[in-house]
C-alpha cells in the first residue's frame, strides 16, 4: 500500500482529476509522490488530498491553535481541494484492500478552498475567529501548490469517502471540540 497526492497534478484542470489523468508535477514533493508510485509493481496506490487528524501537524490543528489565539487569521482562497479526515481515509483503505491492485483515488466527497475550511473549524469549534481571504501570491510560500486539487475515482468500486463536513465534525468531536 503506497499513499500518495493530489500533487501529482499541476491544478490546471478545473474539474476532478481522475485515475486516467496524466500526472504533471510542479514541485518536488509531488514529483517524488509520482517516483514513488512509479516504483510500486504489484500493490495498491491510494491518491488523497488535504489530510487532517486529531494528532501531527496539519491545517486543521493549526487552525484551532490559532483561532484560540487570534481573532483574524489569512487564509489562501485561490486553492481549491477536497479536505479529507484520516479517520474516513483508514476506513476506506480498509475496503480497498480486498479489490485489485491498482491506483485509486480516495478523498473527501465535496470541495472547498482553505478559507472555506478555516470558516467551517471555526464555526464548528465555536472559535471567534475571523477568516481574512488572501491569495497564493500574497502567502508568498516557495513551493509551489496546485490551484486546483480535487480527487475523484471513475472506478465505481473505490470506496465514498463522506463529506468533508462530516469529517471536519468526527475529526472535532474526538478531539472533544464541539
Amino acid at each position: 500500500m503506497y499513499f500518495s497526492t493530489d500533487y501529482v497534478f499541476d491544478g490546471s484542470k478545473r474539474e476532478p482529476y481522475l485515475e486516467s489523468d496524466k500526472p504533471s508535477p510542479i514541485g518536488a514533493y509531488g514529483e517524488s509522490k509520482l517516483l514513488g508510485e512509479r516504483e510500486i509493481r504489484d500493490g495498491w496506490i491510494v491518491r488523497s488530498s488535504w489530510l487532517f487528524g486529531p494528532t501531527g501537524h496539519n491545517f486543521l490543528l493549526t487552525m484551532l491553535r490559532l483561532g484560540a489565539e487570534r481573532d483574524e487569521v489569512s487564509v489562501v482562497d485561490d486553492q481549491r481541494g477536497s479536505p479529507t479526515y484520516v479517520g474516513h481515509l483508514a476506513a476506506a483503505t480498509r475496503e480497498l484492500v480486498e479489490l485489485p491492485h491498482g491506483l485509486y483515488h480516495a478523498a473527501a466527497e465535496s470541495d472547498c478552498t482553505w478559507a472555506d475550511f478555516a470558516e467551517a473549524i471555526f464555526e464548528d469549534a465555536e472559535l471567534d475567529c475571523r477568516v481574512r481571504r488572501i491569495s497564493t501570491a500574497e502567502l508568498g510560500r516557495p513551493a509551489p501548490r496546485p490551484a486546483y486539487s480535487v480527487l475523484r475515482s471513475e472506478q465505481p468500486e473505490t470506496p465514498r469517502l463522506p463529506h468533508w463536513r462530516e469529517g471536519l465534525r468526527a475529526c472535532l468531536d474526538r478531539l472533544g471540540r464541539r
